[in-house]
């Protein structure tokens, strides 16, 4: 092996080294603040569990690298850096005391609305963030805004920042993401994958972002790596999320979860939205082709 060789192994298995060991000592900074109870009641536990966690995963890197794993051994790099990302966000929040501020929803509420009339600018960010950045459910976002605005403004406002953010998220998967998966899995697994879900992707990836229980903040990034045009996605995502914004803002004001006949409608809602997304998923074919031929639109022009 020559000495360029033995260099570059190097400096594969302390780029596992060094990402780990980014990731642990932005959290064991973030958590050395003790700035909520329940990370001072329980330091030692959250700290020992983060540092095993980093542990593994630079521990699978380095035996990935090392019997030629080169998928999995990109796979860990790129988890260990969602995490060095996660971690920075996490310290940065609790040097800020910020994390102290909006650790319930009460708290978040009292904290934004003490803005004054700066409430609005920081939901529709928080909105943006909460596409792009932050792993919070675009439920809870709008749950939180209909409590603080009510829900006609809280739908308008969820409705800019979280359109805004999926057109950045579909861009960086479109600019971005792509290059990053053929590092991770190679050009010709993936090429071979979208070329399979070609033609499918246009309904799927809709009704997906339309029917709630979905990541749809993750179906962003994902849509900008399959074959959707950008006109498509940014007229589909408008009309999407305005009827999944709107109308969960004001169920959330009509159908209570304090109430057993509420919980049962959510539950029923549930089941609904999971049996019509199978269904469509296994008559998809018969589907497609009435979209096609009987209301004689052309694939190419969605």
């Amino acid at each position: 092996m020559n000495r360029s060789a033995i260099l570059k192994h190097i400096i594969n298995i302390l780029a596992v080294v060094l990402t780990g060991a980014i990731a642990f000592l932005f959290i064991s900074y973030g958590l050395l603040y003790k700035n909520i109870d329940f990370i001072a009641e329980h330091f030692t536990v959250l700290l020992t569990i983060s540092g095993v966690i980093c542990a593994l995963l630079v521990v699978c890197g380095v035996l990935c690298y090392t019997f030629n794993k080169i998928s999995f051994y990109r796979l860990t790099i790129c988890a260990l850096i969602f995490i060095d990302i996660c971690s920075a966000v996490f310290f940065a929040l609790c040097a800020s005391n910020l994390l102290g501020k909006i650790n319930s929803v009460d708290a978040l509420r009292e904290y934004i609305s003490g803005t004054g009339i700066w409430a609005a600018a920081i939901y529709i960010l928080f909105c943006f963030l909460q596409v792009v950045l932050l792993p919070v459910p675009g439920s809870v976002a709008v749950a939180v805004g209909t409590a603080m605005f009510g829900p006609l403004k809280c739908s308008i406002f969820s409705f800019i920042g979280i359109v805004a953010g999926s057109v950045v998220a579909f861009a960086i998967g479109r600019l971005i993401g792509y290059k990053a998966v053929c590092w991770i899995v190679g050009k010709e697994s993936l090429d071979k994958w979208l070329n399979k879900l070609k033609g499918k992707d246009y309904l799927i990836l809709s009704l997906m972002f339309l029917l709630p229980l979905f990541p749809d903040d993750i179906l962003c990034f994902v849509a900008g790596m399959s074959s959707m045009t950008w006109g498509y996605f940014i007229i589909m995502i408008i009309v999407t999320r305005a009827i999944s914004v709107f109308s969960s803002a004001y169920s959330f004001e009509l159908i209570p979860f304090t109430t057993w006949w509420g919980i049962l409608i959510w539950i029923l809602i549930a089941a609904l939205v999971v049996l019509s997304f199978y269904l469509v998923c296994k008559y998809y074919e018969k589907i497609d082709y009435f979209i096609k031929n009987k209301l004689k639109i052309n694939g190419r022009k969605r």
